[in-house]
């Protein structure tokens, strides 16, 4: 079998088994690298002699019977923005141009302790803060299914090391829709989890009460297996998960299903229809309670983003992508009382989300409401990008805002995803509950 089509879980599998060599696994995955086109707009450095060490420890434990988890010897890609010992780790900005800490973030330890490979280090959007992907100052990573259009971001390259066969997994980092975007417009699995739950110990920040890491993948097993590595837990067990019947779905109306494009309409539509086909009892339901925080999501994200960077930003400004720039400088504007009072009237939709959601297994709506926009007409008409970009991120949006956990599974149409909601650190359930979901929908 080609192993560059193969899921993380199967060639984990592969190695517990004794017929994939680790070692051999990795280097097949870093000849790809090295031949393929695609690979300067999607791999920022590459860490061979880590990736081959790792190999060939995870060789020996799998001779001698000591694997450290399903996943040990995989090879998987990360993100621009964890930090790792030696190896610069710049996410994707000029402003952090040779910066090289000692140490790796917590979550890369941990899953090292897994066994995990690492590969190296994927492009991103500048300082992870947009939807899209376009980064002329470092790398702009293209979609799989449009190498014209850019991939979603922040996580591009992540999605695009993953979907282009140049890794098993990938890890990338969420704040907004991060992660679930290039997921959903590569046709991949990401899972965004709830904030709080994985350690941002060594990661570059962007907003920290709402940042998350999460993994992008070809399936819902692989997401269930990447969590348990980057937790340093066992994984959820999925058996047994493969049935609609009787689950009760929220379709969201609020908000996520306004000026839909066509694509994603009818793929979101056909969606609905092979979940209800396979069980699921489908119920439309208001949440007007989101209202209130998803117009206040530029108070929210950029004064934080902003007291963050901004020192930095008006120091050296003039090397971040002007789009980028003058996102971070919205949030110069806004004063603490307007900050205080946008997390208090989040908190209170908060509380009415979860009423209101509590008894349903999961919530739906599209990842995206619109497809991968040509980078040229991105670079060429400024207010598109603006735009584009905050359209791209409005449904991903509620889930941040709303504190969940959740999950993009592909469709069967080309860059068009369909999410799933569940409540905080609930994980294991929306997992187990994804695996039925893409049953039916594949």
């Amino acid at each position: 079998m080609d192993w560059t089509e193969m899921s993380a879980a199967a060639l984990g599998r592969g190695i517990g088994a004794g017929e994939i060599d680790p070692v051999t696994l990795a280097e097949h995955f870093l000849a790809r690298i090295e031949a393929h086109e695609m690979t300067p707009h999607i791999y920022a450095r590459l860490t061979p002699d880590r990736a081959l060490a790792e190999a060939k420890a995870a060789r020996d434990r799998a001779k001698s019977g000591r694997r450290l988890s399903p996943l040990d010897g995989v090879p998987v890609s990360w993100k621009d923005l964890f930090d790792t010992a030696g190896v610069a780790t710049e996410a994707g900005s000029k402003l952090l141009e040779g910066r090289v800490p000692d140490r790796d973030a917590k979550v890369l330890r941990t899953a090292t302790a897994a066994g995990l490979v690492c590969l190296g280090k994927t492009h991103m959007s500048e300082l992870a803060f947009s939807g899209l992907g376009l980064n002329p100052v470092t790398a702009s990573t293209p979609c799989v299914n449009d190498h014209d259009a850019v991939s979603g971001g922040s996580s591009s390259g992540a999605a695009g090391s993953v979907a282009f066969g140049l890794c098993a997994a990938a890890v990338g980092s969420d704040t907004g829709g991060s992660v679930r975007i290039p997921a959903g417009w590569n046709d991949l699995v990401g899972l965004k989890t709830t904030a709080g739950r994985l350690s941002l110990e060594g990661v570059v920040p962007l907003c920290e009460k709402f940042d998350t890491v999460g993994p992008l993948c070809r399936t819902v097993e692989d997401a269930a297996l990447m969590l348990a590595a980057l937790e340093g837990r066992t994984a959820p067990d999925l058996r047994g998960a493969g049935s609609l019947a009787g689950r009760r779905l929220a379709v969201l109306k609020t908000i996520v299903e306004d000026d839909l494009r066509d694509a994603p309409r009818a793929a979101y539509d056909s969606a609905l229809d092979r979940l209800r086909a396979a069980g699921a009892e489908l119920v439309p339901v208001e949440a007007p309670e989101i209202e209130g925080p998803m117009a206040d999501a530029g108070v929210l994200f950029t004064t934080e983003a902003w007291a963050i960077w901004g020192e930095e930003i008006e120091k050296r400004g003039e090397v971040m992508f002007k789009p980028i720039r003058e996102r971070f400088a919205g949030g110069a504007v806004f004063g603490g009382a307007a900050y205080i009072r946008a997390w208090r009237r989040m908190e209170a939709a908060r509380a009415q989300w979860a009423a209101r959601m509590a008894g349903f297994d999961a919530v739906l709506a599209p990842t995206a409401p619109n497809l991968p926009p040509k980078v040229d007409k991105l670079m060429e008409q400024g207010e598109y990008y603006v735009t584009e970009n905050l359209l791209t991120l409005r449904n991903t949006r509620v889930g941040n805002l709303m504190g969940l956990c959740a999950v993009t599974l592909p469709t069967g149409v080309p860059s068009c995803g369909i999410m799933l909601m569940g409540a905080a650190n609930a994980e294991d359930r929306l997992l187990r509950l994804a695996v039925a979901a893409e049953a039916a929908l594949s």
